[in-house]
C-alpha cells in the first residue's frame, strides 16, 4: 500500500526517540577515558585502548564504533583517533575543556527519566539540597561543572559588560565564582564579592585561589534569598541563577539588588529565557524542565517577564540581546537611576 502522497515524515519522531543514544555515548566515553588517552597518544587500536583502559576490547570497541558513528573520534582501518572538535572540547586540561561541563548533564540524566513524575505531581524528582552542599561528592561536581560552562561562556559575555569605571560587584549565586574572576581580569579594577552557600563557597574559594584571583575575588557564605547585600556596589549580576527562582522571588532579589546598588549602578542578569510563549527557543523550553525537574522553583522566563521585574524594582534603560552563537543564553542590562 502506497502512503498519501501528503503523509509527514516520521524521521523527526524517530530522531527524537533515539536521541539519547548519542548522549549515553558521550558521558560514557569522557567518565572512563578515552578522549584524554587518545590526545595523549594520537591513535591506539581498540585492543591497546582496552588494555590501557582497563576495559572489555568487545565492549570498547562497540563504543569506539558508536564514538565515530556520533562524529566523536574517526576511524582509520583499526586505529581510532580524537575528531578535530573533541580534541578542543572533551580533553581534559585543553584550553576549551567542556569535559567538567557536561558532567552536570551526566548527573541529571537519571532525574529526566522521571518525567512522569513531575508532570503528575508538579515537584522535583530530586532534592535541590543533594547538589548544593547536602553531599559533598555530588555538590563539588556540581560546582566544578559549572565553573567549566562558565570559562566557556565567560568568553561571550565578559565583552559585553557594562563594567568601564565600577569598583565593586556582588556576584549573587555566584557558585564556583568564575564569571567573577574573569571579570577581574578584564576589569582589573573592580573587586568582586561572591555570594553563595556555604558549601558552594567553599569550593569557589579553592577555585579562586587556584586562579590567583583571591585579592581581587572574595566570597560571602550565605543564603541570597536572606542574606542582606552589602551596599554601595557599583554593579550587581545575576549570572545563570534566576532560572531556579518564582517570579515572587525574583521580584524580591530585583528590589534587594536596586537598594544595593549605588545611584548609576548597573544590574546584568545572564539566563536561558524564551519568548512571551515559553516554547522557544527550543533549548530554553528544554532546559526548564531540567530545572524543574532538580529544583522547586525551576522554569525559565521571558524577556518581558524580566523586563516587568525589574522596571517594577525601579531600574530603567532595560536592554536585553543573546549572547554570540552558539551559546543559548541571554544578556539583560538595567540601570538605577
Amino acid at each position: 500500500m502506497t502512503p498519501p502522497a501528503n503523509m509527514p515524515n516520521p524521521r523527526p519522531i524517530l530522531d527524537l526517540a533515539n536521541a539519547f543514544f548519542g548522549s549515553c555515548v558521550l558521558f560514557v566515553a569522557s567518565d572512563i577515558g578515552i578522549f584524554k588517552r587518545l590526545a595523549e597518544k594520537d591513535s591506539l587500536d581498540a585492543a591497546a585502548l582496552a588494555q590501557d583502559l582497563n576495559a572489555s576490547p568487545r565492549g570498547l570497541q562497540l563504543l569506539l564504533d558508536a564514538c565515530v558513528a556520533e562524529g566523536l573520534l574517526t576511524k582509520d582501518g583499526s586505529a581510532y583517533s580524537n575528531a578535530p572538535a573533541t580534541r578542543v572540547f572533551l580533553v581534559p586540561g585543553s584550553p576549551a575543556d567542556l569535559s567538567t561541563a557536561i558532567r552536570y548533564n551526566r548527573d541529571i540524566y537519571g532525574a529526566w527519566g522521571k518525567l512522569a513524575e513531575l508532570a503528575k505531581t508538579g515537584k522535583p524528582v530530586e532534592r535541590p539540597e543533594i547538589h548544593l552542599g547536602e553531599d559533598e561528592q555530588r555538590t563539588r561536581t556540581f560546582v566544578m561543572s559549572m565553573h567549566g560552562r562558565a570559562m566557556g561562556i565567560g568568553r561571550g559575555v565578559i565583552p559585553l559588560l557594562h563594567l568601564a569605571g565600577r569598583k565593586r560587584l556582588l556576584d549573587v549565586g555566584g557558585g564556583p565564582g568564575t564569571f567573577s574572576v574573569l571579570i577581574s581580569e578584564a576589569f582589573p579594577e573592580i573587586h568582586c564579592t561572591v555570594l553563595d552557600l556555604p558549601e558552594v563557597v567553599k569550593v569557589a574559594a579553592e577555585l579562586i585561589e587556584k586562579q590567583g584571583a583571591s585579592a581581587r575575588v572574595g566570597v560571602l557564605a550565605g543564603d541570597y534569598h536572606t542574606t542582606p547585600f552589602p551596599g554601595e556596589f557599583d554593579a550587581v549580576n545575576f549570572f545563570g541563577m534566576l532560572h531556579q527562582e518564582s517570579p515572587d522571588d525574583i521580584r524580591k532579589l530585583a528590589r534587594k539588588a536596586f537598594e544595593a546598588l549605588k545611584p548609576g549602578g548597573v544590574v546584568h542578569v545572564m539566563d536561558m529565557m524564551t519568548d512571551h510563549t515559553h516554547t522557544a527557543p527550543q533549548f530554553s523550553a528544554l532546559f526548564a524542565v531540567t530545572m524543574a525537574l532538580t529544583t522547586e522553583n525551576g522554569w525559565v522566563f521571558s524577556s518581558d517577564e524580566l523586563k516587568g521585574w525589574l522596571e517594577e524594582a525601579g531600574f530603567v534603560d532595560f536592554e536585553v540581546n543573546p549572547l554570540p552563537a552558539p551559546l543559548p543564553h541571554w544578556l539583560a542590562k538595567a540601570r538605577k537611576p
